[in-house]
């Protein structure tokens, strides 16, 4: 079902990358209350950019039911005030994205005829073991980055979403401020995602795009903001962090396996290791991988190795650990960019969970700079 409500723009208040976040006054005639303002979210490229006044209709379902990535209301269309018509016939690319939903776009595919990279993608078939971090939430992102830096901050980074969590890339802030701060190269958005710097068919077209189009170094591969789950052993969209394994190593790179790991999580079952590491990759992932655990203090450094010898084991050796000292990775983390949030939580009340992040990009690059 979507929740529709119709609404006035009272102000931007926000710009980042293709998106816009708008103060936007709802009808009273929708059951909003006399006056009742939201927080609405506007990609450019959907719905143009919006002066106050504006007339608007807006998804606000995922709000009003309070889910944990819905903090805005979408705004799906201005009637009044339409972007100017193209004719589709002369854009470059037949790649259709969040296909048959009423909000299906066309872009043009990084590998597809029309595009310039087409002869070079065209019998693509290895990443010259390039170094490929894969992480279960989109939080890890910028920590995996802070490590692969504070070991060689010239290492030429690329970003592959996967399409399970957010489809636009517009929506994160995160993907907008490491491109703007240069520690992000690149972003190549695959499956159903949209919105990165190239478009691809799926995550092996993404890594081989990432390789030889970006000329990356190292690629760091998540999902899009808002990790859906159901609390069951294997009802979330971060199993897809093992199928990136899998395309990792099919392809000639070196998978890397950023674990999620918290010491503060309200849920057990994401304390110490997340069941979702022992799943994605003790279960989903079948190619050899290295598991980078980070070397903690006390009694939730004793359970993360712990747990995560218990995760290499149950493989019979295919996922191979390598502990990895976090000396220097506060400061590194310190230093990003962007504002450093996993489910809510800020660096100081999770450390643990950004440490596991970056001693994965720690390995990787020394994977590369002669350390690993």
């Amino acid at each position: 079902m979507i929740q529709w409500r119709r609404g006035v723009v009272v102000e931007a208040r926000a710009r980042w990358a293709g998106a816009v976040e708008y103060a936007v006054r709802v009808d009273p005639r929708d059951g909003g209350g006399e006056g009742l303002v939201v927080r609405a979210l506007g990609y450019v490229d959907v719905v143009g950019t919006l002066g106050p006044g504006t007339d608007v209709l807006l998804n606000t379902t995922a709000l009003e039911r309070g889910l944990g990535t819905g903090g805005f209301a979408i705004v799906v269309a201005a009637p009044d005030a339409l972007p100017d018509p193209v004719d589709v016939t002369s854009v470059a690319g037949h790649l259709v994205k969040a296909r048959y939903t009423p909000s299906q776009t066309m872009v043009l595919g990084v590998d597809e005829q029309d595009s310039e990279h087409h002869g070079l993608l065209a019998d693509a078939d290895d990443l010259d073991e390039m170094p490929v971090v894969v992480a279960d939430l989109h939080s890890a992102l910028p920590a995996i980055i802070a490590g692969i830096r504070e070991s060689d901050p010239e290492l030429r980074v690329a970003y592959v979403m996967t399409d399970g969590g957010a489809l636009p890339i517009d929506f994160s802030r995160t993907v907008a401020g490491l491109r703007e701060s240069g520690w992000l190269a690149a972003s190549v958005t695959v499956g159903q995602s949209f919105g990165g710097d190239l478009e691809a068919v799926n995550v092996h077209t993404g890594l081989l795009a990432a390789r030889h189009v970006v000329g990356a170094d190292l690629v760091v591969v998540s999902q899009g903001p808002g990790n859906l789950g159901t609390g069951t052993r294997w009802g979330f969209s971060g199993t897809s962090a093992g199928e990136a394994v899998n395309a990792a190593g099919t392809l000639g790179g070196r998978p890397v396996c950023s674990l999620r790991i918290s010491e503060a999580d309200p849920r057990e079952r994401h304390r110490g290791v997340s069941h979702h590491s022992h799943t994605a990759y003790g279960r989903v992932a079948l190619v050899p991988a290295a598991v980078a655990v980070p070397v903690l203090d006390g009694e939730v450094g004793e359970r993360v190795l712990h747990e995560a010898r218990e995760l290499c084991a149950s493989t019979g050796g295919r996922l191979a650990l390598h502990e990895v000292a976090c000396d220097g990775l506060d400061a590194a983390l310190r230093a990003a960019p962007v504002p450093l949030r996993t489910m809510g939580r800020g660096y100081d009340d999770d450390r643990a969970g950004f440490l596991g992040a970056a001693v994965a990009g720690r390995y990787a690059a020394r994977l590369l700079v002669g350390g690993g």
